[in-house]
C-alpha cells in the first residue's frame, strides 16, 4: 500500500479507515518481516497450519492447492503464491503431493509448524488464541470515511 506524503494537517483529517488501513499494512509488513527472519514466510506458516491434523485440519487428508486458497481467501493477499510456497515446503521435506494432487503435512512439516509457531507474532507464551487462528489473518476491511 503506497502511501501518499501529506502534511501533519491532511494526516489529522484522515478517517479512522485510512488508519486502519495503515495500521493493517504496518502490521502484515512487521510480520512478514520477523517470518522472513526465521527462514519461512508467512503463507508457508498458513499452508504448515491448514495442513496440520493438529492444527487447523482436524482429522488430516490433505488438501488441494485450490482447496487452500479457499480456505485462506480471507487472510491471502494478492502476491501471495501457494503454489510455490507449497513448493518450497514439498523441496525440504514438510509437505507431499499424493496422485490425487492433495498436499499432505509430513512428520518433518509438522515438527517445523510447532518451531514455526514460537516465532510467529502473537504466538508467544502471553497468546492464547496463537492455535486456533490464523497469525495475523487480516479483518475484513470496510470502506467509508
Amino acid at each position: 500500500m503506497t502511501m501518499p506524503h501529506l502534511s501533519d494537517a491532511e494526516l489529522a483529517g484522515q478517517p479512522a479507515a485510512y488508519w486502519t488501513g495503515v495500521a493493517y499494512e504496518s502490521l502484515i509488513a512487521f510480520t512478514r518481516s520477523q517470518h522472513a527472519a526465521h527462514g519461512f514466510t508467512q503463507p508457508q506458516f498458513w499452508l504448515l497450519r491448514n495442513l496440520s491434523p493438529n492444527d487447523l485440519l482436524p482429522g488430516g487428508g490433505g488438501l488441494s492447492v485450490p482447496e487452500l486458497r479457499h480456505a485462506m481467501r480471507s487472510y491471502l493477499r494478492a502476491e501471495d503464491d501457494l503454489d510455490a510456497e507449497a513448493e518450497v515446503l514439498r523441496e525440504r521435506g514438510w509437505l507431499t503431493r499424493g496422485a490425487d494432487g492433495r498436499l499432505r503435512i509430513t512428520e518433518a512439516g509438522e515438527a517445523a509448524r510447532l518451531r514455526l509457531k514460537q516465532h510467529a507474532p502473537g504466538s508467544g507464551p502471553a497468546s492464547t488464541t496463537a492455535s486456533t487462528t490464523p497469525t495475523t489473518s487480516p479483518p475484513s476491511k470496510c470502506s467509508g470515511g
